[in-house]
């Protein structure tokens, strides 16, 4: 509940919230800073290792080559996307809505079961912020005593604000080139470094661009976006359930909390000892071997240290339960066990548990969403397989022409328009040809695609012929197979809709009626006049 404040005489009255409503803002509404204390243990180890293999993945993924060509490569301008060696199209409208399902039904199951463990554990933003950036921020902050963080504090505070701010716009400069590499080559990235800005000037505003953005998110913006501008903490109160795995605090255990000295006072006052915290205690103390112990079971296992809040990377305390702005990084468990390990206490009062076990009911593996998202994933996933691997080199598409359906021709020929379309898939060059797959038709126009580009896609029109027998009794729309070929050995036979009268003898007789008379009318316009 919010509290009314005492109305000003020179302002509106207001409502104060009782808790902080972003764990960034301070109660005037101004930017609260926050500044995690490091803290080492068991997760903070596995972390580490796999944020330098994930940053190490990414400055190496697209200098990868397979076969000549990038090994993942998103070409945007040329509509190519190459993933892990498995190039899409920008035609391969169902292979990119299966990857899409496919990882939006991942993200689903992976959150149900481990919660937002993307968040802390593999997600750039948390990656690069917490093993890189702050890290570069303690080391110019002026506090360190030995080693290269000791030199530095004896430096000027304007130069180390300068170093420290070179630096990462250093290392930003770095990552937006990087960025550049995956959507225009690797090798192309290269070739343009050696040569000025104004050679490439869209490519050199895109780097600044990035290297702004960066400077931006890592030096200022930080741990709000998170719960500002990424929507993925909203979503999981959604995606969540309560056997889903969280970083929990163990009210149960923990409750009431307690400092060591108040729980000293307190074990004083229950034996009927005076409080030798206070100055003005005069009477002696008297230990006798009777002395009865004092009741720590009225204390919980917390020693209110406020160790996990210091920790955290958002700045929320994680024993007030669950909240959006968690990410589960298991700071706080890191720095809990920590504590507990020196007050001799039981590990894991704050660790990754769920809703469930923490109100004190059993696990529950096996859940509708448990059951359902596999399910689904499983054909998605396979669905995908079997279309990467089975598609053929190259993309046939016929497209009726626009006019008339079909065109009769003096010979009682029926003749159809027709647009082919192929797109080629491989990664050389071809020459494509086309012909009928039957007899009784034939293509009377350029049949032909010469030097077709990788991954480049070209239009002919094809005007297809087909003698009357080829076509009676076929109720006037029909298939007509056709064989597509290349120059590399690549065929492959595609139905075609073939239109053509619906009475094909009546069809007949009218066209010969009409070119009869037309015939007649031009004998008499040639006739020469009698004198």
């Amino acid at each position: 509940m919010s509290t009314l404040q005492q109305p000003d005489p020179q302002g509106p009255e207001l409502l104060t919230p009782e808790n902080r409503v972003l764990s960034t803002l301070n109660a005037d509404g101004s930017r609260r800073w926050l500044d995690p204390k490091p803290v080492e243990g068991f997760y903070r180890h596995y972390r580490r290792i796999l944020a330098w293999f994930l940053i190490v993945l990414f400055m190496v993924l697209p200098h990868l080559y397979w076969g000549g060509r990038q090994l993942f490569f998103v070409n945007i301008a040329g509509g190519e996307f190459t993933l892990f060696g498995a190039t899409f199209l920008r035609t391969d409208t169902v292979l990119l809505a299966l990857a899409a399902i496919t990882l939006a039904v991942s993200v689903f199951l992976v959150t149900a079961l481990f919660g937002r463990v993307w968040c802390g554990w593999a997600c750039p933003q948390t990656v690069y912020l917490e093993f890189l950036f702050r890290p570069i921020a303690r080391l110019f902050d002026g506090k360190g005593r030995k080693g290269v963080r000791g030199l530095l504090s004896h430096l000027p505070g304007g130069l180390r604000k300068f170093l420290r701010w070179g630096l990462v716009a250093l290392i930003c400069f770095h990552l937006a080139n990087t960025f550049l590499a995956y959507f225009v080559g690797s090798r192309t990235v290269f070739e343009w470094s050696l040569q000025g800005p104004w050679a490439h000037p869209a490519g050199f505003l895109f780097v600044l661009f990035i290297t702004a953005a960066m400077i931006f998110n890592f030096g200022f913006f930080r741990e709000q976006l998170c719960f500002i501008a990424c929507p993925y903490g909203r979503f999981q109160s959604v995606l969540l359930d309560k056997q889903s795995l969280i970083v929990g605090y163990d009210t149960d255990r923990g409750e009431p909390r307690a400092n060591p000295r108040d729980r000293k006072k307190k074990g004083r006052a229950t034996q009927g000892l005076p409080d030798t915290d206070r100055k003005d205690v005069s009477l002696p103390i008297v230990e006798t071997a009777a002395t009865p112990t004092p009741p720590e079971q009225s204390f919980g296992d917390c020693v209110a240290c406020d160790r996990c809040v210091a920790v955290c990377p958002t700045g929320i305390d994680i024993r007030e339960g669950l909240q959006m702005e968690c990410i589960h990084c298991a700071r706080c468990i890191d720095a809990c066990n920590e504590v507990m390990t020196k007050v001799g206490k039981q590990l894991g009062l704050i660790r990754y548990s769920s809703q469930s076990v923490l109100s004190g009911a059993k696990p529950r593996f096996f859940r509708p969403r448990v059951v359902i998202y596999p399910i689904i994933l499983l054909l998605v996933s396979s669905a995908l397989l079997f279309m990467s691997a089975t598609h053929a080199d190259a993309d046939i598409r016929f497209i009726r022409a626009k006019g008339q359906p079909y065109y009769t021709l003096p010979t009682g020929e029926i003749s159809n328009q027709i647009r082919l379309r192929i797109t080629n898939r491989t990664r050389e060059p071809h020459t494509y040809t086309v012909e009928p797959a039957t007899d009784g038709f034939r293509i009377e126009s350029d049949s032909e695609i010469a030097d077709l580009a990788p991954g480049e896609t070209a239009s002919a029109t094809l005007l297809l012929t087909a003698r009357p027998e080829a076509i009676v009794g076929k109720g006037g729309s029909f298939r007509v197979p056709l064989t597509i070929r290349d120059d590399a050995g690549f065929v492959t036979t595609q139905q075609c809709k073939f239109l053509g009268p619906l009475n094909l003898t009546a069809a007949l007789e009218q066209a010969s009626k009409a070119r009869e008379a037309k015939e007649n009318k031009t004998d008499e316009t040639t006739e020469e006049p009698q004198p």
